[in-house]
């Protein structure tokens, strides 16, 4: 402290026309005091980061003890309490951990020590001599920050040579700096989840957030405050029990530590890449994960530890545990409720029923590689094994309106009347058709496509192709199209010949191979 020592009413008065904004050289005319003394009083008021209001509210003891770091008492002191800085600086990386804990925990060895606000302050001075650059602070097992490289790798593809181009994932716990890395074919939905998945796998344990950058696959609408984060990569946080965290757009200082593992990743992974040939993907990530092993055993120049070690040490028993199984992704589509009762799922061409009071409704469908359900107004109304057969029904049978009654125009009769215009083969033809299925309602659309035809090819036509495919085993539309397409509707058919082998019990025809 600069100049003469005042007591502790002076202190308190000091502070109190301070807080009514007189300036220092009133003050140290009014309690009769150097202006040096109350410069350098009110500077360390500044210092301690505390208002007047909490200043006065402190007892007299731990007022005086702002005031003594010249005796010889207060060296020692100090001394005792600087110790403990690096182990207060790895306690506070775990999570609940505060500087009231600690400062219980520094009483009980040292009852005579500094009381709570000194001890903050002291703290406080420190980690401003030892991180001038301000560095951020990360709880343990609080983020993982993820992103992709902007430089991409290569493999060869064997039979043409072409250079295949992949990206590469890039994921950082910041509190340890632990890293994960894989290549990937692109930055779509599907791989996305694939990285993250691994990821969490590999590192065993599950943070608190994601720190994402701002991708189409992970955030339907980038904002400042309240980014919309697609429903995928949100029901991937659900199965994990973890929060989505998309970083500012334009704020690459939000997750600057997964920006400078980038350029380190270039340097130790891409670089040794570059020297050999890969001819596939799973062979490239391979030797990733080979050059992954040594790059978080690298030693820290500053640290004398790893990224390894600092994650078996302050990380890993932070991270909550992985859930039960490994998730399936899980795809979100709109639909309209077909006259058929069924919805359409374009990604694998077939049909699933809903019951049908939803007829002509937009339902959400949500699927993945084992079931797909289906949501009207945030309700669950239908449930079904996912099939991968192009074209084909998955029906409910309390779904379809046949058992109770004719829902609406679209019924069997509605069908067989069109068709009785056309003529009478077309009409046995789809009452052939409407047979075939256990719900006639699967062939309704089939039925009016069939019909349509005659607009395309004339009525006389369609009759005259129903007429050629009514010897055929199945009835389809694609069967009477096909007809139509080719003119074999308007050929002769040829005349029927007898078979030279006489007829027989014993002899089996063609219908019993069917």
């Amino acid at each position: 402290m600069a100049g003469q020592r005042i007591n502790i009413m002076e202190i308190r008065t000091l502070i109190s026309l301070k807080q009514k904004g007189w300036s220092n050289r009133k003050i140290a005319a009014h309690i009769k005091a150097n202006r040096k003394t109350v410069d350098s009083y009110v500077s360390r008021f500044k210092a301690l980061e505390l208002s007047c209001e909490e200043l006065l509210q402190l007892e007299d003891v731990e007022l005086l003890e702002l005031f003594t770091e010249d005796s010889q008492i207060e060296k020692e002191r100090y001394e005792t309490l600087a110790a403990y800085f690096s182990y207060f600086e790895k306690e506070l990386l775990k999570p609940g951990c505060t500087l009231a804990v600690l400062h219980q925990e520094y009483q009980l060895k040292h009852p005579g020590g500094y009381r709570y606000t000194q001890f903050c302050w002291h703290i406080r001075q420190w980690k401003r001599r030892t991180e001038p650059s301000g560095k951020l602070l990360h709880k343990a097992g609080e983020k993982l920050f993820v992103d992709f490289c902007g430089d991409k790798l290569t493999y060869t593809n064997k039979i043409t040579g072409e250079l295949i181009e992949v990206e590469v994932f890039i994921g950082v716990l910041p509190c340890s700096q632990y890293t994960f890395v894989k290549a990937v074919p692109s930055q779509k939905r599907e791989d996305v989840i694939g990285c993250l998945t691994s990821c969490l796998q590999w590192m065993g344990g599950v943070p608190q957030a994601i720190v994402s950058d701002n991708l189409k696959s992970a955030v339907s609408k980038a904002h400042k405050y309240a980014p919309l984060i697609n429903k995928t990569l949100a029901d991937f946080a659900l199965f994990y029990g973890c929060a989505i965290d998309p970083a500012r757009p334009y704020h690459p200082q939000d997750k600057a530590l997964v920006e400078r593992s980038v350029s380190l990743v270039y340097q130790r992974i891409y670089y040794p890449l570059s020297r050999h040939t890969f001819f596939s993907i799973d062979d490239l990530n391979q030797h990733i994960a080979h050059l992954l092993e040594q790059y978080n055993d690298y030693l820290f120049a500053h640290g004398g530890t790893t990224r390894r070690q600092q994650f078996i040490d302050t990380e890993k028993e932070w991270l909550q545990p992985l859930p039960q199984g490994r998730y399936h992704l899980r795809q979100y589509k709109r639909a309209k409720v077909q006259k058929t009762c069924h919805i359409y799922l374009s990604e694998d061409r077939n049909y699933y029923s809903v019951p049908y009071r939803y007829q002509g409704l937009h339902v959400e469908v949500q699927y993945n590689q084992d079931n797909v359900e289906i949501f009207y107004n945030h309700t669950r109304i239908a449930t079904h094994k996912r099939c991968f057969k192009p074209g084909h029904y998955t029906t409910q049978a309390d779904h379809m309106p046949s058992s109770h009654q004719a829902y609406n125009s679209w019924n069997p009769q509605f069908f067989e009347d069109k068709a009785a215009h056309v003529g009478t083969n077309t009409l046995a033809y789809i009452q052939k058709l409407l047979l075939q299925y256990s719900y006639p309602e699967i062939a309704y659309k089939q039925c009016q496509g069939i019909l349509a035809l005659g607009r395309d090819y004339t009525p006389p036509r369609l009759e005259k192709a129903c007429q050629r495919a009514l010897n055929h085993d199945k009835a389809s539309y694609h069967t009477i199209e096909r007809i139509l397409k080719s003119g074999l509707d308007q050929a002769e058919e040829l005349p029927f010949e007898q078979s030279h082998i006489p007829i027989h019990s014993n002899i089996r025809g063609a219908g019993e191979y069917r």
